[in-house]
This record gives structure tokens, C-alpha cells and sequence, in this order.
């Protein structure tokens, strides 16, 4: 069994994996999180695990976990089964690096585009020879609302709406429309020009914030929240 710990900018996601079946995930907490997965590796009798951290995790907790398990910490220097040509590595987020590697383990030999609608929406690209060249970085939904309301004097904080107006007839409804309309358009037009330049294209959408988003986007996506987690356990059993 294999254990799965993704630590993202607010929360840590946790899987196990039996080969390439998740039968178990959940969320912890950080001030608990070592105790918590321990209490998952002797529950499924977990053999290997690895950590993927793009949040703040305090190095003495993952050196608890070393004490516990075989563990691979992710970096760039970890052996991926993609090429990769970002001309800086060292400054790619692991969670993308996962995310790639997942692309090559669901969809072998396609043109895949992924999406993370995160706190951060990011976009990579990888071809049907397994090569990332890379792709974007641009403001997630709650960044956006916050940037509003931290940069201006009066506009307020909101959280996103299930009812949106392109229209709106209100300082709030406005925001609405704006910030999530905004998002959407972003993301079609991103995958349209994908497209173009792509004929046989794979998109997938992952992320915190993919079931607010993949029933409003026009073009096909296939939405899967587990994608990074999925692109983990590739790794970890690459490298094994």
C-alpha cells in the first residue's frame, strides 16, 4: 500500500493507494498531520509513501514521517516518467510536476492539457511524446475576490456564487460576475487556443475549486478532483 500526502497552501490531502486503486483518501490538519498519518499507515499497513509540499510544513514533521515509513520527498531532482523542458526546474511547483505525471500515466501518448483551479490557476501542457514544455500561472477565484477587496477602499469580500448575473445590478452581483465570468472566459479561451494548435487535445480539470467550474465551462473537460493525487502515486511507484 502506498500513502499519498499532498500539502497545499491551505489544506493536506491524504490517499492510499493499493497499485493504482485509491481505496482510501481524507483530509488532516496541520498541527496534527504526523499523528493522523501514522495512524493511516498502521491502519492500511502502508510500505512506502511520498509528500508533495507547496504549502509551509514544518521539516521536523517530515522527518517524523521518515522515521515511520520509507518516504520520497518530491523535488525537482525526483526521477519523473516525463521529459521535462521548463528552461528553470528548479522553480517548478511539485504539484504541477505531479500533475504532468499523472497526464502520462491516464492519457499515454496524447496532447494533454491540465488545469488546477486552486488557489492559483495553473495550466501545463504535455505532448503525445511525453514532453512538458510548460504553460501558465494566473489568480484562482478566492485570490481574485481577496485582490478586490485588499487593493480597494470599499469594495467587500465575498465568496463565490452558485447565481451569476452578466449583468450586475449591484456592487456584489458585479463582483460576481466579474471575478467568476472572468475565470470562466479565462479558462475557455485558454483551451481554445490549445486547440487550435492541438487537434487531438485532452483536457483535464483538477483543483479545489472543480466542481464550482466544470459545469460552466463550454468546451469538453474531463473533471477529476483526485488528478494530483493520482500523478503521486505515479511517482512514488516510478520510483520504487
Amino acid at each position: 500500500m502506498n500513502l499519498i500526502i499532498d500539502v497545499g497552501n491551505t489544506r493536506i490531502k491524504t490517499a492510499v493507494f493499493d497499485d493504482s486503486k485509491m481505496i482510501h483518501n481524507e483530509s488532516l490538519t496541520f498541527d496534527s498531520f504526523v499523528i493522523e498519518a501514522v495512524n493511516i499507515i498502521k491502519k492500511y499497513n502502508c510500505k512506502n509513501a511520498i509528500i508533495s509540499s507547496v504549502g509551509a510544513v514544518n521539516k521536523s514533521k517530515i522527518d517524523e514521517l521518515y522515521a515511520k515509513i520509507n518516504l520520497l520527498e518530491l523535488n525537482y531532482n525526483t526521477k519523473v516518467p516525463f521529459m521535462n523542458k521548463y528552461s528553470t526546474p528548479k522553480t517548478l511547483g511539485v504539484d504541477r510536476i505531479a500533475l504532468v505525471s499523472s497526464a502520462i500515466a491516464n492519457y499515454p501518448n496524447r496532447n494533454v492539457l491540465i488545469i488546477d483551479a486552486g488557489t492559483c490557476i495553473t495550466y501545463d501542457f504535455v505532448n503525445n511524446e511525453g514532453i512538458y514544455y510548460g504553460g501558465a500561472i494566473s489568480p484562482g477565484l478566492q485570490m481574485r475576490y481577496k485582490a478586490l477587496n485588499f487593493f480597494t477602499e470599499k469594495l467587500p469580500l465575498l465568496e463565490p456564487s452558485e447565481i451569476i448575473d452578466l449583468v450586475g445590478n449591484s456592487t456584489e452581483s458585479s463582483i460576481h460576475s466579474g471575478v467568476i465570468n472572468g475565470v470562466i472566459n479565462e479558462i475557455d479561451g485558454i483551451i481554445k487556443q490549445y486547440r487550435k494548435k492541438n487537434t487531438d487535445l485532452t483536457v483535464v480539470l483538477t483543483g479545489g475549486d472543480v466542481n464550482f467550474l466544470a459545469n460552466r465551462l463550454k468546451n469538453g473537460i474531463f473533471a477529476n478532483p483526485n488528478f494530483l493525487l493520482e500523478g503521486l502515486n505515479t511517482i512514488l511507484t516510478y520510483n520504487l
